[in-house]
């Protein structure tokens, strides 16, 4: 494997395209608009610049990274990639038509990979004649820093993808863990999505505070980060998503979201994206540490 392709230049797929760079492939960056595009790869230089300036990375070494790199708004360039990784909206139809695309351009032997956090990698893979070489390959935001990337089967992914996954992980310095059962959630989400969720039912319930809510895991559990303050960073809209997917996927009320999630959501407070969440980040304020 030589080249792989990202599809989608947003935060996800610009940090993939980073380390795959990183790791010596050539990469293809793929988006909709060349000003998405550009935005993207500018999201890269200012990571690999954060990396120069925390002695992480030889400032010598950026300008070979970002030559590895090119972007692009024609679809029919990533016939040119082994590993194809697609990283868009977290929308099932949306994926289910770009993987038919991709289908019908790419050489048989190029594999095709969802980032998906929730989606069924089975429902995505029947929408093409790979369906062997359909895989998810979820990797965990801040993708620089975070190692793991859950690998996923659909019913019919073959144990050859799997393992060429393993070697291309491997490759970017990354930790894998293998998922053998298509699941919503797969392991990662399905456990904090729903640990994320327990937090945000007693704030609506008047329980406890946010605040006091996330000093309690991080004084009492020894977490880094309280529930809630990790929510606001995720994104609020994207882990009700999720959670949605989860609750009409199990049809189980655990994953029922809150009505106080879901006002949160409709009046547009995101978390630190939007300026306001859990906590409000419009000014200098923070959660306590």
């Amino acid at each position: 494997m030589e080249k792989i392709a990202v599809l989608g230049a947003g935060l996800m797929g610009a940090s993939i395209a980073q380390v795959a760079a990183q790791a010596g492939y050539s990469v293809i960056v793929r988006d909709i608009q060349m000003s998405i595009v550009r935005d993207g790869i500018r999201t890269i230089e200012e990571e690999l610049d954060r990396q120069i300036n925390n002695d992480l990375l030889a400032s010598s070494e950026k300008a070979i990274i970002m030559e590895r790199i090119h972007g692009t708004i024609d679809l029919a360039e990533l016939t040119q990639a082994d590993l194809v990784i697609e990283a868009v909206v977290e929308n099932m139809a949306v994926k289910k038509q770009l993987f038919t695309e991709l289908d019908a351009i790419c050489p048989k032997r190029t594999i095709l990979a969802t980032n998906t956090s929730s989606l069924s990698i089975t429902e995505i893979a029947s929408s093409t004649q790979r369906r062997d070489k359909v895989l998810g390959m979820h990797f965990v935001n801040p993708v620089p820093r975070l190692k793991l990337v859950e690998l996923v089967k659909g019913i019919d992914t073959s144990n050859e993808t799997i393992e060429t996954a393993q070697d291309c992980v491997k490759q970017m310095g990354k930790k894998f863990v293998v998922v053998n059962r298509d699941s919503p959630g797969f392991i990662m989400n399905r456990i904090l999505v729903s640990y994320i969720n327990e937090a945000i039912t007693m704030v609506g319930e008047g329980v406890a505070s946010a605040e006091d809510i996330d000093a309690a895991l991080k004084i009492g559990a020894g977490m880094h980060q309280g529930p809630l303050e990790l929510a606001d960073e995720m994104g609020l809209d994207i882990l009700y998503a999720a959670l949605l997917v989860f609750y009409n996927e199990f049809r189980d009320p655990k994953y029922r979201p809150h009505t106080y999630f879901t006002n949160l959501v409709r009046a547009g407070y995101y978390g630190r994206k939007s300026g306001k969440g859990f906590y409000d980040y419009s000014g200098a304020m923070k959660p306590e540490k």
